[in-house]
């Protein structure tokens, strides 16, 4: 059996959303598992110059759905996908596709994991003029603050 494409994965038919008990690790209460093209609608969202945070949409997610938060580990499993859809769009010659770069990690952090990997994702934002600056090994977005876009 072929492997499941990024975009199959994005669109899977599956029983999402779903709100559960959330760990007590994590807090308790309501947690809810979102459907990759919730994150997905909410990354294409942002505008040129703009970026937002992961937590940024786990919290918009939880809110719209009634939930206490989203589970972050599937957060961070269906952002790759969006990332990785999107990407084998635009390899596909696709011109409107989700611009997942402009979507960081918590306090502005590039992700590893998106397509192409830092190199990539600093490449793309500093292809929309922003700045990116290195703290050891990790790389920022020096303009963060500024630039964040509001959900």
């Amino acid at each position: 059996m072929p492997k499941k494409t990024a975009r199959e994965k994005l669109h899977k038919k599956c029983d999402l959303p779903n709100i559960k008990p959330a760990p007590e690790k994590w807090g308790g209460g309501s947690m809810l598992i979102a459907h990759p093209t919730e994150f997905d609608a909410l990354m294409r969202a942002v505008p040129k110059g703009k970026v937002i945070t992961v937590v940024q949409l786990r919290e918009k997610l939880a809110n719209d759905h009634n939930a206490d938060m989203c589970c972050p580990m599937t957060t961070g499993i269906f952002v790759n996908i969006a990332a990785a859809a999107s990407e084998e769009d635009r390899l596909d010659g696709a011109e409107d596709i989700t611009p997942y770069w402009r979507t960081l990690k918590k306090d502005g952090e590039l992700n590893p994991k998106y397509p192409g990997g830092l190199t990539q994702h600093k490449a793309l934002l500093e292809a929309e003029g922003h700045t990116v600056i290195q703290r050891r090994k990790r790389l920022f977005l020096a303009d963060f603050n500024s630039n964040l876009h509001l959900l």
